[in-house]
C-alpha cells in the first residue's frame, strides 16, 4: 500500500490507537465514534477474508490497534509468515515473549518431556485414548515439576547479583496478576492499618485491579486513594546520549521527602519498572532507580521491581535489577518468562509471602504444569546456551541500526539499551508524530522492493516504535532488516513531505 494512501487514514486510526491503548480513555471525538471497518491490505486476500471473519466474532478491544494486524500462518525463530505467504521479520517478540524466537525445536522438546508428552505414550490399560503423563492442572495439589520449576527459577534468581532476599515463588497466570498478587502481599503485611502505596508515575502494570491502579498516573480516571504517584525523569533519558549522562537527583529527593513528610509510617511499598515500556520506552540513569531503592529501606517499605518485560535477558544480564544494582524485595516476572507459554511469578521474601493466607494468592492456573515446564525448558536454554552472549552482540547491532535510522527526517530520537527499543517519530509536514508512526508500521509491514517486510506492534503512546526482535535472531538478519526499515522509513518520510 502506498505511504500516501496509509496517511490518508492515519489521523483516524491514531486516534483510534490512543482510545484502544488507554481503556481509561472516554472522552471520544464525535467524529470516531463509529466503529472502524475491518483492516484490508492490497494482495492479501486470504489475510483479508480472516481479518474479516475475526471482525465479525472478535470485539475490537481484544487487542490494541495496528494498522497491519498481520494474520500469521507459522513462525520460527524471528520469522513470521502469514497466510498469503508474506515472510515478516518479528521486530516484536510477540510482545516481548519470545526471547529465545518462536518455536525452538529443542526448547518445545523439553517441555513436552517435562510432561511426559515426548512420545505421547498411553496409559495402557484399556483406554488408549489418553495418555499418562503430568496433569495440566493441578489446582490445590503440587506436582514433582512445580517443586522443581520453582527450585530452579529461586536457585537463578539467587545467583543473580542483588538476588539475594529471594526466598519464595508465587505463581501465576498473567503479569497483572502477579502484581495484583505482590501489592496484596505488601498490604497483608499490614493488615488493619491504613497503607499509602507508591508508584512511579505513567508506568504500566496491568488492566486488572490494583495492577491497573498503580499504572499510568493520578490524572486518569477511577484511581484508587491508596496509590500516590512520583515522578519519573523521563525527560533526562529520552536519548541514548541524555540516558548516558549524568542525573540530577536533588528534585526527586525533594519530592521523596514530601512524600514522606506527608504520608510517615502509612508508606506500604513502592512499586516501579526498570524502563515504561507503554509510555514510550524510557530507560532511566540507574542512580534514580537506587534512589527509589534507598527510599524504601530508610521507610521500612517493601520495593517491588516490575520485570514482567525486562527478565530473562532483555535488558543485558538474566534481570534488569542486577546491571541497575538493585536489590528489590520483590520482582515480578513474566513474559520471556514461558517464551510463549502463558506464565508469571513474583519472588520475595518468605515473611513478606507468609502475609498472605491459604487461598488468599491463589488461582485456577497458578503453577500449571505446562507453565511449569515451559519454565524449566526456558531455563535449561539460557543456562546451557550463550544466549546472553548472542544478546549483547545484538544489543550492539540495534544500537548502532537505530541511531543511523534517528537521522532522518521522520524520528525524532531512539532510546533502549539491550534488545528493546524506542523509536519516536516526528511529525513530517502537515503529518503529526502519531500519524507519522501509524504509517511507519505500515510501510514496515508491506515492506521494500525486495520483499523485505517488518512486523511491528502498534505504536507505544501513539508515536514510538517498539524494535524488541528476539534475543536469538541472527546478527546478519539484525543488520539486514535494519537497514530494510532505513530506507522504507526514509522513502517514507519524503513522501509525507512532499
Amino acid at each position: 500500500m502506498p505511504a500516501t494512501s496509509a496517511m490518508a487514514v492515519a489521523g483516524v486510526k491514531s486516534e483510534q490507537n490512543r482510545l484502544m491503548s488507554n481503556p481509561q480513555t472516554t472522552d471520544t471525538p464525535e467524529s470516531h465514534r463509529e466503529a472502524p471497518q475491518a483492516i484490508e491490505h492490497a494482495g492479501e486476500p486470504l489475510g483479508n477474508a480472516l481479518r474479516g471473519r475475526l471482525y465479525d466474532v472478535e470485539p475490537i478491544g481484544q487487542r490494541t490497534y495496528t494498522p497491519s494486524l498481520a494474520v500469521i500462518d507459522r513462525s520460527a525463530g524471528a520469522f513470521h509468515w502469514t497466510v498469503d505467504g508474506r515472510k515478516l521479520a518479528d521486530f516484536t517478540s510477540g510482545v516481548l515473549v519470545a526471547n529465545l524466537g518462536h518455536n525452538p525445536v529443542r526448547w518445545w522438546q523439553r517441555v513436552l518431556d517435562e510432561l511426559g508428552l515426548g512420545a505421547l505414550a498411553t496409559a495402557g490399560q484399556g483406554d488408549s485414548a489418553f495418555s499418562a503423563a503430568v496433569p495440566l492442572c493441578a489446582y490445590n495439589a503440587g506436582t514433582e515439576l512445580e517443586t522443581r520449576a520453582t527450585e530452579r527459577l529461586l536457585a537463578n534468581l539467587r545467583a543473580q547479583p542483588g538476588g539475594g532476599r529471594f526466598e519464595q515463588i508465587l505463581w501465576a497466570a498473567s503479569g497483572s496478576e502477579a502484581i495484583q498478587k505482590a501489592l496484596w502481599a505488601a498490604l497483608a503485611a499490614r493488615r488493619g492499618h491504613d497503607c499509602v502505596i507508591v508508584a512511579t508515575r505513567h508506568g504500566f502494570h496491568g488492566k486488572k485491579g490494583l495492577a491497573g491502579a498503580v499504572t499510568g498516573s493520578e490524572s486518569d480516571a477511577d484511581r484508587d486513594p491508596r496509590v500516590r504517584f512520583i515522578s519519573f525523569p523521563m525527560q533526562e533519558c529520552a536519548t541514548v546520549a541524555q540516558r548516558n549522562g549524568p542525573l540530577d537527583l536533588a528534585p526527586y529527593e525533594q519530592e521523596l521527602s514530601a512524600l514522606q513528610a506527608a504520608c510517615g509510617s502509612r508508606l506500604c511499598c513502592l512499586i516501579t519498572e526498570p524502563y515504561l515500556g507503554a509510555a514510550g520506552s524510557y530507560h532511566p540513569q540507574p542512580e534514580y532507580l537506587q534512589l527509589l531503592e534507598r527510599f524504601c529501606r530508610e521507610n521500612e517499605m517493601l520495593f517491588i521491581l516490575d520485570e514482567v518485560q525486562s527478565n530473562f535477558g532483555r535488558t543485558g544480564p538474566m534481570y534488569a535489577f542486577a546491571h541497575y544494582g538493585l536489590e528489590p524485595d520483590i520482582v515480578v516476572l513474566g513474559k520471556g518468562l514461558g517464551n510463549g507459554v502463558p506464565v508469571a511469578a513474583l519472588a520475595g521474601p518468605e515473611e513478606s509471602l507468609a502475609a498472605l493466607k491459604y487461598g488468599e494468592g491463589s488461582d485456577t492456573w497458578s503453577g500449571n504444569s505446562l507453565a511449569c515446564a515451559a519454565v524449566v525448558a526456558t531455563l535449561d536454554e539460557f543456562e546451557a546456551n550463550d544466549i546472553l552472549a548472542h544478546a549483547a552482540r545484538l544489543a550492539g547491532v540495534l544500537e548502532r541500526g537505530l541511531l543511523r535510522i534517528e537521522e532522518l527526517d521522520a524520528v525524532a530520537r531512539v532510546r533502549g539499551e539491550g534488545v528493546v527499543w524506542g523509536v519516536e517519530c516526528a511529525a513530517v509536514g502537515r503529518h503529526s508524530a502519531d500519524d507519522v508512526a501509524v504509517a511507519c508500521v505500515e510501510a514496515c509491514y508491506r515492506g521494500d522492493e525486495r520483499g523485505r517486510a517488518i512486523h511491528l506492534l502498534g505504536p507505544l503512546a501513539g508515536r514510538v516504535l517498539r524494535v524488541s526482535p528476539p534475543l536469538t535472531m541472527a546478527l546478519d538478519d539484525a543488520e539486514d532488516y535494519l537497514d530494510a526499515m532505513y530506507d522504507i522509513i526514509r522513502g517514507l518520510g519524503k513522501e509525507l513531505a512532499s
